[in-house]
């Protein structure tokens, strides 16, 4: 098999009440009291006009996935036709975040309420049901769990889903959210020659 050079097309970073889009902080909110993540995703979401009612029955770390991928995905991809782009993400605490609410909802015996609204984003993977379905994907699509960042694993798989011809271009990165703490990563990742990232690479662009 041949192995085509890849390169990074573009990147998101959130974390901190911001929203980083290749470089340039493009939405910032000031911490207060009151700005937890809810607050921020929201306020991002409206100044986007990202135009989707589902969002705001997401879990957080889909919400978190959600608006990384919709600022690098738009711009790439049509509504009205599928889209051969592959999801490969990564994180440290699965949707642990999740999974204790919903433990909450059946913790108490005198107020035993399992919700199915927060049952059904108990498995980290559904945030990439929710881009799929935002973005028309059918291609390839993984969860990893890893303790820190896996910078060199998540390029080599993006790689190999690209040189297999699995996929035509790979959206991959790190969504972590536990506890109101989080940070999200996300590249595009393909063939197409981009001069801009030349001496970049996943890692350093994480770190920055």
């Amino acid at each position: 098999m041949t192995q085509n050079k890849t390169y990074i097309q573009s990147y998101i970073t959130i974390q901190n009440n911001e929203i980083v889009l290749n470089g340039a902080s493009v939405f910032k909110i000031e911490p207060t009291d009151f700005a937890d993540f809810a607050d921020f995703s929201k306020q991002a979401y409206r100044n986007f006009e990202m135009q989707y009612p589902k969002f705001f029955k997401m879990d957080a770390l889909s919400k978190l996935a959600f608006l990384g991928s919709e600022l690098l995905l738009s711009p790439i991809t049509s509504t009205e036709q599928e889209n051969n782009i592959a999801l490969v993400l990564a994180n440290k605490s699965s949707s642990l975040d999740t999974d204790v609410k919903y433990q909450e909802s059946i913790s108490n015996k005198e107020n035993y309420y399992p919700s199915p609204a927060v049952f059904v984003y108990t498995l980290p993977n559904i945030c990439l049901g929710e881009i799929s379905i935002r973005h028309q994907l059918k291609s390839e699509n993984s969860f990893f769990i890893f303790d820190a960042f896996n910078a060199e694993f998540l390029s080599n798989y993006s790689e190999i889903l690209l040189n297999t011809n699995k996929a035509d271009s790979v959206l991959c990165g790190w969504v972590e959210f536990f506890n109101e703490s989080y940070k999200a990563f996300l590249c595009i990742i393909s063939a197409d020659e981009n001069t801009k990232y030349t001496n970049e690479t996943i890692n350093t662009l994480y770190n920055k």
